[in-house]
């Protein structure tokens, strides 16, 4: 099997880093740009409460394609490890059960999802006022949210074979086809809230066909229906890693739910709006610094693999470095811009009613302040992702699962019912940067103990 992969041990950290990172940067930046080009076509043309109904389907929807998430990249890690150990036959075997967990585990979360439909949607915080909205978006998205696991595991499979390329191509097209059919089906044939379901159902599927194309005719993983077989072995490992991706997504499942119940309780759905599009920069804002931390991943992981830890080492100094700087420029340019940032996803022209344009105007009054807020911490925010994930490409699960919750779950959730008491919302907004810094703090001292322990130079 030709072996690309083997670059990752031999050429130069910094050109390494660039080629993984630029591309995967590059893919979530289209991703991102679909997610807040759905936002803003909604926001402009349905109005604020139909931000609400999208902020309010997220958890759900987030969690079950994060399955895939978690799947890919703790399977990619044991992936790039065996890779890196020329164990070829073990590669095959980890991916096929890849594919096996995630289509069996989504699959069946999907169907409960759209059983309990209308408990969920009014769990996850929608009121009256936009609960129709919000369910008509969630059922015909769920409908198609296997295919989106299947394509969040698939792509960071891809990453874990050095060709990251095909893996930035997989993000970029169908974000590009999420934003042509929001156009055609919402500004075009009008087809309200559904349109821009079925716009988001039908970017799964191009993504999810082009990820099947990948593996059939490109890929150096030519799998058999024996890889498809469950290995008790190699489940528990690719299990033990993925747990770590999906409680920190999970957490920000169960996260984005408390916000959303505390936002209506003290505020009302103008806030969960608010936090709908301060969610979508947040995605959108820091593509670059994920995107380092992506192309660090399977640099780390395939040279610890091979013993290679004074290429570990650099991997880690390099990539907070370039992290920081990209960090810092995102946080210049949001405490500058705020209000202009959040205009671009309202509209007040002439055609819309007197109710729509008067929420537009407290959107605009309410939300700049609150996205200064959030973004308060983000120059120092890179060492918390770089530290968890360096802990994740070694294969050390605990660790990397307790450092990934310190923000969400150790300190930002505990601090969401401790401020909002006495603050209000303005506490929901304070939460954030403190969260941010504690979290930083925690994992900094762990990766600076762990880095003079366990990697000692060959």
């Amino acid at each position: 099997m030709a072996n690309q992969s083997v670059k990752l041990g031999t050429e130069p950290i910094s050109k390494l880093l660039v080629q993984q990172a630029v591309p995967a940067s590059i893919g979530i930046l289209v991703m991102s740009l679909n997610m807040i080009v759905d936002t803003i076509f909604v926001g402009r043309w349905l109005g604020p409460l139909a931000i609400s109904a999208i902020t309010v389907v997220i958890p759900v929807t987030f969690f079950i394609g994060a399955i895939g998430l978690a799947v890919g990249i703790g399977g990619s890690s044991v992936l790039s490890r065996a890779l890196g150990a020329e164990n070829h036959k073990k590669a095959l075997k980890v991916f096929g059960n890849q594919v096996t967990l995630t289509f069996f585990a989504t699959g069946l979360l999907a169907s409960i999802g759209l059983l309990f439909q209308n408990q969920l949607i009014e769990f996850f915080g929608a009121d009256d006022s936009f609960k129709e909205l919000a369910l008509t978006y969630y059922r015909i998205v769920m409908y198609g949210i296997v295919m989106l696991a299947m394509c969040m595991m698939g792509n960071n499979v891809i990453r874990a074979e050095g060709k990251p390329k095909f893996a930035m191509y997989a993000m970029m097209l169908p974000s590009i086809g999420n934003i042509f059919m929001d156009w055609l089906l919402i500004k075009v044939f009008d087809m309200g809230m559904e349109g821009a379901a079925w716009a988001t159902f039908i970017s799964y599927g191009v993504c999810f066909a082009f990820i099947f194309w990948f593996f059939v005719a490109r890929s150096e993983l030519r799998l058999n229906l024996k890889s498809f077989l469950l290995d008790r072995k190699i489940v528990k490992e690719i299990n033990s890693l993925s747990f770590v991706t999906l409680a920190r997504q999970g957490t920000i499942s169960v996260l984005t739910v408390l916000l959303n119940n505390i936002l209506i309780t003290y505020g009302d759905a103008l806030d969960v709006a608010s936090y709908g599009i301060i969610n979508r920069m947040l995605m959108f804002a820091l593509f670059p610094v994920i995107g380092v931390n992506q192309g660090f991943m399977p640099i780390a992981g395939y040279n610890y693999g091979a013993q290679k830890f004074a290429r570990v080492r650099e991997s880690i100094q390099i990539s907070i470095k370039y992290s920081g700087i990209l960090a810092l420029i995102i946080f210049v340019v949001i405490m500058a811009f705020p209000a202009e940032i959040v205009s671009i996803f309202i509209s007040n022209s002439e055609g819309m009613d007197a109710e729509t344009l008067t929420n537009n105007e407290e959107i605009l009054k309410r939300t700049p302040g609150a996205l200064r807020w959030v973004f308060a911490a983000t120059p120092v925010i890179v060492i918390q992702l770089i530290g968890a994930s360096y802990f994740q490409a070694i294969g050390r699960a605990t660790p990397a699962l307790l450092l990934s919750l310190t923000k969400q779950g150790f300190f930002l959730i505990p601090l969401l019912f401790i401020l909002p008491p006495f603050l209000g919302v303005w506490g929901v907004w304070y939460a954030f940067p403190i969260a941010d810094v504690l979290s930083t703090i925690v994992t900094g001292y762990y990766l600076r103990k762990s880095v003079k322990k366990v990697l000692v130079t060959k």
